[in-house]
């Protein structure tokens, strides 16, 4: 009978191969998932120094006619996200929004966890919100930002599958935090734009209104110049980057 005698140094070597392998396996794997993740367009590549700011509207309505007027006296155009809720409680202001020259799009119709949904679940959530929308505007949204930034592959497919783009954003103002103030507002935003970013604000946050005039104004010394996110993104021939950034093809 042979004995084999395995040594502390072959057990050593044959762990780091394991290891070794194991890793492999993952890379490849996470590396595969990550080239098959479909992405929502947060930023847009440009050498223009153009940005869109936008608001989500899905609970209150205080400020959204001071917004208006904001944006009026600093002649910048912006996207509202607004849910199918918020526009039955709230028909007037959205009325007044599209009036006021600003794009409403679609922010789902209940606010929910698009990814907990069923395909087509996902689907009613973004087609009764465009009606809605539709209704009052008399145009239908192009764009969809999923609540809660919560997204994975169905539901950029059942975006895409309607014709319309996903967004998410580049720069959070955090408007929405306890904590937020003015001052922290403006220095977040201010401090992080760069060419293409799309900015979000909410338009019920309570330190927004005071905030915007003095992000609008710096922005605009910097020479930025402000337009839809419909008219900042690419409508065709792009892909989008790992970080999201959307990318004109040569």
């Amino acid at each position: 009978m042979k004995y084999f005698i395995i040594t502390k140094k072959q057990i050593v070597l044959a762990t780091a191969v394991l290891v070794c392998a194991v890793i492999a396996v993952v890379t490849s794997v996470s590396a595969f998932a990550g080239a098959n993740k479909k992405l929502p367009i947060y930023c847009v590549d440009t050498s223009e120094k153009k940005i869109a700011i936008s608001f989500d509207a899905a609970w209150g309505n205080d400020d959204t006619g001071t917004l208006i007027e904001i944006l009026k006296e600093y002649n910048v155009p912006a996207t509202f996200f607004v849910v199918g809720a918020w526009v039955d409680k709230y028909p007037e202001s959205v009325k007044e929004l599209a009036e006021a020259g600003h794009r409403v799009q679609n922010h789902s119709n209940t606010h929910p966890y698009m990814t907990q949904l069923s395909k087509a679940k996902m689907i009613d959530e973004i087609t009764v919100c465009n009606e809605k929308i539709k209704a009052i505007t008399g145009i239908s949204p192009t764009l969809f930002r999923p609540p809660y930034g919560d997204y994975d592959n169905s539901v950029v497919e059942a975006v895409e599958g309607l014709g319309m783009f996903p967004i998410q954003w580049s720069v959070d103002s955090l408007d929405w935090k306890d904590n937020a103030t003015a001052e922290s507002i403006y220095k977040r935003v201010t401090s992080k734009v760069k060419n293409g970013s799309i900015v979000l604000f909410h338009n019920d946050a309570e330190h927004t209104p005071e905030a915007l005039p003095n992000i609008l104004k710096a922005l605009k010394e910097q020479g930025y110049e402000f337009v839809f996110i419909d008219d900042l993104i690419y409508k065709e021939n792009y892909e989008i980057k790992h970080d999201g950034t959307q990318c004109k093809n040569d």
